[in-house]
């Protein structure tokens, strides 16, 4: 199946939604590629957390804890006005998801958000992985 892409602009404490539930939710996807970029590279000090979950949020925040289980993936990057500092993305790949996605930002430093670029890999899935992916939705939505 093919590669879904996804870009957008979010601004400080901004949040997404990626629409992906289907009527049968048998086409499930993998995150290949995410990516994050500033609105405006090197002219403003920025310290940006960008996260992509399985549910909706209701707060959004700078923490970030790997052993949530609704957390798909994080980026983040931190800019001085005059140079590029650092910039990390962590992407859980192996999880299948059939469900919309959620990407959140948090700007610690100023209120410019950020740009994102996602690809999702598309992938059909039999009766037994799509239970599987449900089930691990609800469970995450009850939790």
């Amino acid at each position: 199946m093919p590669v879904r892409s996804f870009r957008g602009q979010i601004g400080d404490g901004g949040q997404d939604r990626i629409p992906l539930t289907t009527r049968n939710g048998s086409t499930g996807y993998r995150i290949t590629k995410f990516q994050v970029i500033s609105p405006s590279p090197g002219a403003s000090t920025q310290e940006v957390v960008c996260k992509i979950w399985k549910i909706k949020q209701t707060t959004v925040d700078a923490l970030v804890d790997f052993n949530d289980p609704i957390l798909l993936g994080v980026a983040v990057f931190a800019q001085s006005a005059d140079s590029f500092n650092t910039f990390e993305t962590v992407i859980f790949d192996q999880e299948v998801f059939n469900q919309d996605i959620f990407i959140t930002v948090d700007d610690t430093q100023n209120a410019a958000g950020c740009n994102y670029y996602l690809e999702l890999e598309a992938m059909r899935l039999n009766d037994n992985e799509n239970t599987a992916a449900t089930l691990k939705n609800i469970r995450a939505i009850k939790s």
